[in-house]
């Protein structure tokens, strides 16, 4: 098999772990030579300096777009700046004549300035989501996925996802076997599962406007264990049951059913991160009906199960001493 080119673009301000991923996996981590050539260039041939202070000494113009098979934008400084003009022509011209282009965490908004990723899906850090939205509501943007994949556009969410999308390159050009090898080399999984959910922040409202529902609020976070039902819980705030639930709503900017699934969610996550308590006893602690309908919870949340979250997070046992 002919060697593939791979051109990482530097810009100003890029993250130097983000720029390190395409060299360690493509250059470094593949076994046997020749299967990658990776080679880095930037809008003009000199020095650029990453967001740490580092410097990148870069031999290659734009030019090299031309000719390369992968492009790999591994960061975008600048999210509500649009990247220039030739920059963009380059990575449009380059994809037209069938060249794939990456896009790892941020970099996927260089993508989407291009107009590339109209009508297609995307990923990007989670953070970003509601700004990566509003920018380019012709994106489908896919908040769960660890990389996506659409017509040799790939983009990656944040940080670490650039190893599984470019682990997810070599194994499509190359194979599982040596993708799996790549993965070793690094000591990292050669697929994760789960997607980009579990590392998602929910944040559940804990203060409103409305001291009313604030005392009920920090009731329920109390009493997360007992079962509610809205009746009761009009009663408490002294309202009848269809003002008690407008009044919530407004407050919280959700319904009572909601903000207590996402609390008690929450809580879980705590209880699997800090004890050993069984997943029933869980469940029972935050205030899930069954085992089961814990379970369908969270992992439609976080698309985890509970054991696979405490694995993940927890970690192995500290040994005794």
């Amino acid at each position: 098999m002919s060697s593939l080119s791979v051109a990482v673009v530097a810009t100003p301000g890029v993250s130097p772990f983000h720029f390190s991923i395409p060299f360690l996996i493509f250059g470094q981590a593949v076994p046997g030579d020749g299967m990658f050539d990776v080679r880095v260039c930037a809008e003009k041939p000199g020095v650029v300096r990453s967001d740490m202070g580092f410097f990148i000494e870069v031999e290659h113009s734009f030019e090299l777009l031309r000719s390369a098979d992968i492009i790999v934008i591994p960061y975008w400084s600048h999210p509500e700046e649009k990247p220039g003009p030739e920059f963009l022509a380059e990575i449009t011209s380059a994809w037209q004549r069938g060249a794939e282009i990456v896009g790892l965490c941020l970099g996927a908004y260089v993508l989407a300035y291009a107009g590339l990723l109209d009508n297609r899906r995307a990923a990007t850090h989670w953070e970003f989501e509601q700004d990566f939205r509003q920018r380019f509501p012709r994106v489908h943007l896919d908040n769960n996925s660890l990389y996506t994949t659409d017509e040799r556009l790939v983009t990656s969410a944040g940080t670490a996802a650039g190893i599984d999308c470019c682990l997810n390159i070599v194994r499509e050009h190359c194979g599982s076997s040596i993708a799996n090898h790549a993965a070793r080399r690094m000591v990292v999984p050669p697929y994760r599962e789960g997607g980009q959910a579990q590392f998602i922040e929910h944040p559940v409202p804990t203060n409103t406007r409305d001291e009313k529902i604030n005392e009920l609020l920090d009731y329920l976070r109390r009493n997360l264990e007992k079962p509610h039902d809205i009746d009761a819980l009009a009663g408490f705030t002294n309202m009848s049951r269809r003002t008690f639930t407008r009044h919530f709503l407004k407050a919280t900017g959700i319904t009572v059913g909601e903000w207590l699934n996402a609390q008690r969610l929450q809580r879980s996550q705590e209880l699997l991160e800090t004890t050993s308590a069984s997943i029933e006893s869980v469940a029972e602690m935050a205030g899930f009906q069954s085992p089961v309908s814990f379970r369908q919870s969270f992992k439609a949340r976080f698309n985890v199960s509970p054991s696979e979250w405490r694995r993940a997070f927890r970690g192995p046992e500290t040994l005794a001493r």
